[in-house]
């Protein structure tokens, strides 16, 4: 399988599985309650999955799936959030001293 379709592939994965999400901000609130243990643990962990994935590789993704819900089920969406900050700034710095080491 080439890289083109590899992307394709978790491109439309990514798409797709975000539809619920639309779903899940614009329904009533009255009738959003039944679909939030999905989204929360599913759609969104996939979304994080596939996007993490195109970004910069499956190892990555992996860490950032399992940080978000990690975070999320002992502290809350602002852990959740922050945690992924912290993988985002923590692989930058690792990107700048590889590139710094390769000179």
């Amino acid at each position: 399988m080439t890289n083109a379709a590899k992307r394709s592939i978790i491109r439309s994965i990514h798409l797709i599985f975000s539809i619920p999400i639309l779903g899940y901000i614009y329904e009533p609130a009255a009738e959003v309650q039944q679909y939030a243990g999905a989204v929360r643990f599913l759609f969104v962990p996939i979304i994080i999955l596939s996007g993490f994935w195109m970004y910069s590789g499956v190892v990555f993704a992996i860490l950032g799936v399992a940080l978000w819900l990690g975070a999320y089920r002992l502290s809350g969406f602002g852990a959740a959030l922050l945690s992924q900050i912290a993988l985002f700034a923590a692989r930058k710095i690792w990107l700048m001293t590889r590139a710094r080491t390769a000179k």
